[in-house]
């Protein structure tokens, strides 16, 4: 179900939308700490210190630090946990989110958003991280917007704020592609358009959610907007 009507830039969210941000973490972690560890355990570790710290630096209680920083904090809680001092290790261990696995899907879906409109990649990854991860995954987008750029993490609204401002053309004809509904609905409320695409991981909206598509992948959406 989809009401899109005129959109000319898609601006498609990174971690959990277009790569599996979980798998990836999973398996790094069980490389880098062994099979005798709770991995799950571990992985919940990490992802409770970039919540927090994220959460942290948007309410005031922290001066500002990129995803790289933080990054290495996790990894280095993990390694803690896992009694694991190797340097090496830990440092292949921090740099996990730059080679994480795109969905089956996304090399190709962006593709194809980008022969019929400009697509936009927004995320909370360092710029650095964005340009590596990219390459990686073979995500081919126009152009990547983080929002170590304004020194903030989303949902804080100057970050939808960098894209409206950085493509210039009014944000209800920009596309908010995620599959995270939060970042939705912080989307609409700076004025560009939302959709959801359905993935394993994410965050699923709810029955009160009003998004203008929702979508089972991005062959899907790049349908609808081609009609």
């Amino acid at each position: 179900m989809s009401e899109l009507g005129v959109i000319t830039t898609v601006v498609i969210d990174v971690l959990g939308t277009l790569v599996d941000e979980p798998g990836g973490l999973t398996t790094a972690i069980a490389e880098a700490a062994g099979d005798q560890q709770d991995v799950a355990e571990l992985l919940a570790v990490w992802q409770g210190h970039i919540e927090q710290q994220q959460q942290r630096i948007l309410r005031g209680l922290r001066d500002y630090a990129n995803s790289d920083q933080l990054d290495a904090e996790a990894a280095g809680l993990v390694m803690d946990r896992a009694d694991i001092t190797d340097p090496a290790r830990r440092a292949h261990l921090a740099a996990a989110t730059r080679r994480l696995r795109p969905w089956a899907d996304a090399p190709a879906g962006v593709d194809r958003l980008a022969q019929h409109v400009t697509v936009f990649a927004l995320s909370n990854s360092s710029v650095a991280t964005l340009e590596e991860l990219g390459d990686h995954a073979e995500l081919r987008w126009h152009r990547a917007l983080s929002a170590e750029e304004v020194r903030t993490y989303k949902p804080s609204p100057e970050v939808y704020r960098l894209a409206i401002e950085t493509v210039g053309t009014p944000p209800n004809h920009m596309l908010m592609v995620n599959a995270h509904a939060w970042d939705l609905r912080a989307a609409q409320a700076a004025g560009m358009r939302a959709a959801y695409v359905h993935r394993p991981v994410g965050d699923p909206p709810s029955h009160t959610d009003r998004f203008d598509g929702y979508f089972d992948g991005l062959d899907e959406l790049a349908t609808a907007l081609r009609g």
